[in-house]
């Protein structure tokens, strides 16, 4: 990825609040609270069905919460009376499965956002060039995803989600697909990118060492609450739940 350096933003912070969800008669969530401080990322750790998946689909706009309620700042985002939409929370979000388009370039992919966001062709231009130099494919726009390592396409849905220069990014277990090397090379690349832009940041994964390698916070999940939580302090983490 690319190494320079830009100002880091401030980041919005994140506060959940007694967040519960139900589906009929079961429980899905219940009782979640966090803080999350702007500029920080917090990873939500544990086993498929444990409710880390569905938390980040409320943080999302992807469902409502039946109870509590969703900060991102001083807005409200999301209780059980009320939901912003998706698209107008200032999300960039990154999947598992990558979500890109085959039939398009890099470049075309990245630049989507911007096109659905009315962005004018030159700042547009502009905007993905510096996203796709930041995780080091400013070689590759004119590709189509099809030539791709599956590294590689993971990178592109990267410089997509940022490239909008969104105040929160959401990772559903992003690194999964990918052999063993390349998660954890790049695992630390995406936490040198986080780090540089101050983008707040809340990452799904079932990988405890690809938690700490680039969360502040990580939470783990069982049956539907929080079971506990770690905050690092330089290298080291501490219990703080």
């Amino acid at each position: 990825m690319a190494s320079v350096q830009s100002a880091a933003a401030a980041g919005t912070a994140i506060s959940v609040r007694g967040l519960g969800l139900s589906f009929d008669s079961q429980t899905v969530l219940a009782d979640i609270d966090l803080e999350v401080p702007g500029g920080t990322t917090l990873a939500l750790l544990g086993p498929s069905g444990c409710g880390k998946s569905t938390l980040l689909k409320l943080l999302a706009g992807l469902q409502q919460p039946g109870a509590g309620s969703i900060h991102f700042g001083a807005q409200l985002v999301a209780d059980a009376h009320s939901c912003v939409a998706p698209e107008r929370r200032g999300l960039g979000m990154v999947f598992q499965d990558y979500a890109l388009w085959p039939h398009m370039t890099v470049a075309g992919n990245v630049a989507f956002p911007l096109e659905m966001g009315r962005v004018a062709r030159p700042e547009r231009e502009r905007r993905v060039a510096a996203a796709l130099a930041r995780v080091g494919l400013e070689h590759v726009g004119k590709r189509r995803i099809s030539a791709l390592s599956g590294g590689q396409q993971q990178r592109v849905a990267l410089a997509r989600a940022i490239v909008a220069e969104p105040r929160i990014l959401l990772f559903d277990e992003p690194l999964s697909n990918l052999d063993r090397d390349l998660r954890v090379s790049l695992c630390r690349e995406i936490g040198e990118l986080l780090a540089q832009l101050g983008t707040t940041a809340v990452y799904v994964t079932h990988d405890r060492e690809e938690a700490e390698t680039l969360a502040h916070q990580v939470v783990t999940m069982q049956h539907g609450r929080i079971a506990s939580a770690i905050h690092r302090s330089g290298t080291q983490y501490n219990e703080t739940f």
